[in-house]
């Protein structure tokens, strides 16, 4: 991605792939990717530490956090495996809202300094094997940036790309299915609720395919695996303060929310 972007060429998946063997033979090219790795990394990071930490000063026991490796984009995620129950709605919404607004604090300046280092090709957006979706926030500070220039004519820098991974896995795990973080904080506001509103975004999702074939994949695993969450019996109201904090979550989530995450062709 980063010889692709050094070049002015367009990131294309059969090129990556061929680039392996020469990367293999000279492997400290491997350090051109550390502008992408590391960003991305410190990303989810954040936003795991964010849940860990919370669950911590509700003295919920929860693992450090654990990476899952991709030969794509270098990690499917993270996360972190709670241990022990979570009693009351206060603590749940913590520990469901600190991770994505943790990992949205380091996004935000990933992506404004991404932006600040990209370059302008007419049309490149349009080109290559695959295409990356353009959430609100990064309209924003595009806009900010290169007042005038449309968003395909960006070819953005490999951070702000690791930013951009980062916006896509913090929209997703604010869905509020299940036990995605969306889905806690759906739940510690409306316990009855959870499972009908759950159950209808997983449907909602199944026919998005045609936009980009993971809603349809995703909104059926969840319909099948993913909508239960565990009960907790707590009569108390969320603060004021919590209450505006969700507010704050939806709007995150409208920011780096983006209908077609991905688009490929000719592959």
């Amino acid at each position: 991605m980063q010889s692709d972007f050094e070049h002015g060429v367009p990131f294309d998946i059969e090129h990556s792939l061929d680039s392996w063997g020469y990367v293999w033979r000279n492997p400290s090219l491997l350090l051109h990717g550390l502008p992408f790795s590391l960003t991305l990394l410190l990303i989810l990071l954040a936003h795991e530490f964010g849940h860990y930490v919370a669950a911590v000063f509700h003295q919920v026991d929860a693992s450090l956090p654990y990476f899952l490796p991709s030969p794509f984009l270098g990690t499917f995620g993270a996360f972190i495996r709670v241990r022990s129950p979570i009693y009351s709605k206060r603590a749940l919404f913590d520990i469901g809202i600190a991770g994505p607004l943790a990992g949205f604090v380091f996004l935000v300046p990933a992506l404004a300094v991404g932006i600040a280092f990209s370059k302008v090709i007419p049309g490149i957006g349009h080109q290559g094997s695959l295409q990356f979706g353009i959430p609100g926030l990064q309209q924003l500070l595009e806009k900010a940036i290169f007042p005038g220039v449309a968003s395909i004519d960006i070819y953005l820098h490999p951070v702000a790309r690791a930013a951009g991974v980062g916006m896509f896995a913090t929209a997703m795990n604010l869905l509020p299915i299940g036990q995605l973080d969306g889905g806690h904080i759906l739940y510690s506001f409306f316990p009855r609720r959870h499972k009908m509103v759950s159950r209808a975004i997983c449907i909602l999702m199944l026919p998005l395919g045609p936009l980009w074939w993971g809603w349809t994949v995703w909104g059926a695993i969840l319909l099948w695996l993913g909508r239960r969450h565990p009960s907790i019996y707590d009569s108390t109201t969320l603060s004021e303060g919590r209450r505006t904090l969700g507010w704050v979550a939806l709007a995150v989530f409208v920011l780096c929310f983006a209908l077609v995450p991905f688009a490929t062709r000719g592959l």
